[in-house]
């Protein structure tokens, strides 16, 4: 059984913690996020540290205690530094284009495919195959990553396709006469 839960959240500098009943609100240089703890957690804060601790003895209070635990401390990493997954496009006339808050991409299809950047993420390309995606929620800039890759995943043949960076694509034998 993990034991993430009793380990405590250390809040970076220039954090403001604010708890108001079951809602969590971490402000942040980079942004604000909030979300609603669970009933079978109890949390506590002294000096920019904050501890969490299941109400009940019972199995499901430890597991949830430790998901809450690991979401606050990606919150408190988030308003401070950020998250950003990059995405790389490999393959003939693959490329992308960031324009304003959605993204261009030429796919080896008919058509273009724009991709509409949900509110709180930023998309930048610094060349024409790699996207930078940014956020302050972690879940949500790992979803927006997904969405993309799900345009035109690797393929196993000749690994074209938009991929995470340092994703190993492991390729297959061509079929023999």
């Amino acid at each position: 059984m993990s034991r993430i839960a009793k380990e405590p959240v250390e809040l970076p500098k220039g954090v403001e913690f604010k708890q108001d009943g079951n809602v969590v609100t971490l402000k942040g240089g980079k942004g604000e996020l909030s979300m609603e703890l669970n009933s079978e957690v109890e949390l506590t804060q002294e000096e920019g540290v904050l501890k969490i601790a299941p109400r009940s003895g019972s199995r499901f209070a430890t597991a949830i205690s430790g998901t809450m635990r690991a979401i606050l401390a990606n919150m408190a990493q988030g308003v401070s530094e950020g998250f950003e997954r990059k995405l790389e496009l490999v393959g003939v006339g693959y490329r992308a284009q960031a324009q304003g808050k959605s993204l261009n991409l030429q796919l080896g299809f008919s058509h273009p495919v724009v991709y509409s950047a949900p509110e709180g993420i930023s998309i930048e390309t610094p060349s024409q195959t790699e996207v930078i995606i940014k956020g302050t929620d972690k879940q949500q800039v790992g979803q927006v990553a997904a969405e993309i890759r799900r345009y035109r995943p690797p393929e196993p043949y000749k690994g074209k396709g938009v991929r995470y960076a340092n994703e190993r694509v492991v390729l297959k034998e061509a079929k023999k006469k």
